[in-house]
């Protein structure tokens, strides 16, 4: 079952990109901080954001930046479930997310 119905239904398109991955980010980090202390919080925050990756994947605006997109899809994937063989780290995957949602809250400021 789909967690974000509403985003689904069409108001995912309406945000930027960076504000997408700021969302997805979110729920990567609610993933991380769960990850060994409840696993299964953990497991759910991380089908919600693979959940956003896909409306992101899917959103025609974003055709231009799909092999990024895509690539953060596989490596989050082979990090929390697989074999972590891009030898990621929970401290890059903070930092990645960090700046989307840095220039997300900068946007939003500036309007």
């Amino acid at each position: 079952m789909m967690q974000h119905q509403q985003l689904a239904a069409g108001r995912w398109r309406k945000l930027s990109l960076i504000e997408q991955m700021a969302h997805v980010g979110s729920e990567v980090n609610r993933a991380l901080k769960w990850r060994h202390r409840h696993p299964e919080y953990s497991r759910q925050a991380l089908w919600r954001a693979l959940e956003l990756l896909w409306l992101t994947i899917d959103d025609p605006k974003n055709r231009s930046r799909l092999k990024e997109i895509t690539r953060t899809y596989e490596f989050l994937v082979d990090f929390f479930l697989g074999k972590n063989q891009y030898s990621f780290s929970a401290d890059f995957w903070q930092k990645y997310f960090l700046s989307f949602a840095i220039a997300a809250r900068n946007r939003t400021k500036s309007r």
